[in-house]
């Protein structure tokens, strides 16, 4: 079963990377861009059948190691 895992950071915390990727992507002439906020995404494969089983267990897994939780938030889906 495949699941994915996005962590972005929270409203308020500050996003330096994000801010130069904005800023880079103004010097190459794309107009438009509001704003960028950066993050990461963990595509994560688990045994077994149970989307709630492997929903509860990548919950865990954001809490303990994917995510700061004290900064960023996390999301969990399971694709099947």
């Amino acid at each position: 079963m495949k699941a994915r895992v996005t962590v972005t950071l929270k409203t308020g915390i500050l996003d330096p990377q994000g801010k130069a990727i904005e800023g880079a992507l103004r010097s190459l002439g794309i107009d438009g861009v509001a704003s960028v906020r950066q993050g990461k995404v963990f595509d994560i494969e688990i045994e077994g059948a149970d989307p709630a089983k492997a929903e509860a267990l990548l919950k865990q897994a954001a809490d303990k190691l994917l995510a700061n939780t004290v900064i960023e938030n996390y999301d969990v889906k399971v694709l099947g």
